[in-house]
């Protein structure tokens, strides 16, 4: 199989949107502008969660405006979220977990993650090659991808290394957010653990929804 091509715009709590092969977007999570290079070529946008990091209803509902014909596809938990980006019904695809889906360019399959609100990853199967896209979950517990060409998988964090911070910050009576990052995000271990029990030899790999200090990130 050849490469599939793929660009990340954006991924981690700044915001998320991922465009596979020219065609596909994957979350939505940026400003509009973000998408110019990208938007024109758009065939299907995958939809994950309701968490502005993912779901920009700025941006959803000027993608609609722009592209009255483009694909909306989610679970039914966003579907009411989209009507109130104007994005219209007859363009939202309601899918379900485990079933195949056809969009001609590209096969999808939704699959269940584990987060503090309802969320899905998303399996796209195009002719070139297959992907599997998860992140803000903190497992991939009964997901298998095997053989596939490219995992774009989050690996929040190092265990031990943000196990440490917290200890420091609870220690120095502070508040340590990584606890929640911990609870509702996966590590880097679990996401290595999944790759390396999936991958064939020519598939390719992308670290997803890094963690960043928030004393990094304003510095």
């Amino acid at each position: 199989m050849a490469d599939i091509p793929y660009t990340i715009i954006s991924t981690g709590s700044k915001g998320n949107a991922v465009v596979i092969n020219d065609i596909v977007l994957i979350d939505c999570g940026v400003p509009f502008k973000s998408l110019a290079p990208y938007y024109k070529k758009l065939k299907l946008v995958l939809l994950t969660h309701i968490h502005s990091d993912h779901f920009n209803k700025t941006c959803i509902r000027l993608l609609s405006e722009e592209r009255p014909t483009l694909r909306f596809a989610c679970g039914k938990w966003l579907v009411n979220a989209l009507i109130e980006c104007k994005v219209p019904k007859a363009n939202i695809d309601v899918l379900s977990s485990g079933t195949i889906y056809n969009y001609g360019s590209c096969n999808v399959i939704q699959f269940p993650l584990s987060h503090d609100v309802p969320n899905c990853g998303w399996k796209v199967h195009f002719p070139i090659g297959k992907v599997i896209y998860a992140t803000d979950t903190n497992n991939m517990n009964g997901v298998s991808a095997l053989n596939y060409d490219l995992y774009l998988i989050e690996a929040n964090y190092v265990d031990e290394e943000i196990e440490e911070k917290i200890r420091q910050k609870k220690a120095a009576g502070e508040f340590a957010y990584e606890v929640r990052a911990q609870r509702y995000h996966q590590s880097k271990a679990k996401c290595d653990d999944f790759i390396y029990r999936n991958i064939g030899r020519n598939g390719k790999y992308e670290y997803m929804h890094c963690h960043k200090d928030e004393d990094d990130e304003e510095a």
